[in-house]
């Protein structure tokens, strides 16, 4: 049966269960989403305040990419401004602690704005890709996103070593996820006897396939979320409320278990 705590109050016997289990385990690791990254001033998706009341999300597509790129960028362009200035908060600084004790082996992350790893987190998987970078159509080469967007004065972006067309190396809708990222989660997920989810309401896939993997596989889940998620059922603890509160309190607790030093849970920069 798990365990809830609402709101914003963080209930400490979950957040005590939560760190037993991610301190406990040989194996653990986190999968993020939009909710971790609300704190550092980036929009989620489809929320009353989402990016897709800013920007109609078809323009996101791959095919009305290809229909008509020139437009995407310049619309890619007022997205991008959303992520660029955003910092690091709390729930990043917590994941990194984690790694930073050993506990939590890697970050799965469904989020595009690289936040985990101006927190600190060395194993990211990006699952979505990286909105800081774009990525030939044709060659496959691989560009800052500054670069690109400075091309749109003169017309779509184009690559300087075959003249191919660039993308935001982002997920658009249509398109598979990166392989090689996708793989190396699933690898993560068959490995793991424990996985904290955080931020995700778990109802895109195949994201939402990971903790499914861990629970199969006989492992524990935590979740930590503003609202329902689509396997609260399975959690062995939820705690529904802002990960920014949440996740400094079981780093924390996790630091006191497995005695290392609290300071990792918090900003080192």
């Amino acid at each position: 049966m798990a365990q809830y705590t609402r709101g914003y109050r963080v209930d400490g016997d979950a957040i005590r269960k939560a760190a037993e289990i991610l301190a406990g385990a040989s194996h653990a690791i986190a999968l993020t989403g939009a909710g971790v990254s609300t704190a550092s001033g980036i929009p989620d998706f489809r929320g009353p305040r989402g990016l897709w009341r800013l920007v109609d999300p078809e323009l996101f597509s791959i095919d009305y990419f290809h229909a008509d790129p020139l437009t995407v960028w310049r619309h890619y362009a007022s997205l991008y401004r959303a992520i660029r200035g955003a910092r690091p908060n709390p729930s990043h600084y917590a994941l990194s602690g984690l790694e930073a004790m050993g506990v939590v082996k890697a970050v799965i992350t469904q989020n595009i704005d690289g936040l985990h790893q101006k927190a600190g987190s060395r194993r990211v998987v990006e699952l979505h890709g990286n909105a800081f970078r774009a990525r030939c159509t044709s060659c496959g080469a691989v560009y800052g996103i500054e670069w690109a967007l400075e091309q749109l004065a003169g017309g779509t972006p184009r690559c300087s070593r075959c003249g191919g067309l660039l993308k935001p190396d982002v997920v658009f809708f249509g398109e598979p996820l990166p392989m090689a990222a996708l793989n190396e989660a699933l690898r993560l997920a068959f490995q793991s006897d424990a996985i904290l989810v955080a931020g995700s309401s778990l109802a895109v896939s195949p994201a939402n396939r990971i903790p499914v993997i861990v629970k199969r596989r006989g492992g524990k889940l935590v979740i930590v979320n503003m609202g329902a998620t689509m396997l609260d059922g399975e959690a062995d603890v939820k705690i529904e409320g802002a990960t920014e509160k949440a996740l400094p309190a079981i780093c924390k607790r996790v630091a006191e278990i497995v005695g290392s030093d609290k300071t990792l849970c918090t900003s080192r920069i």
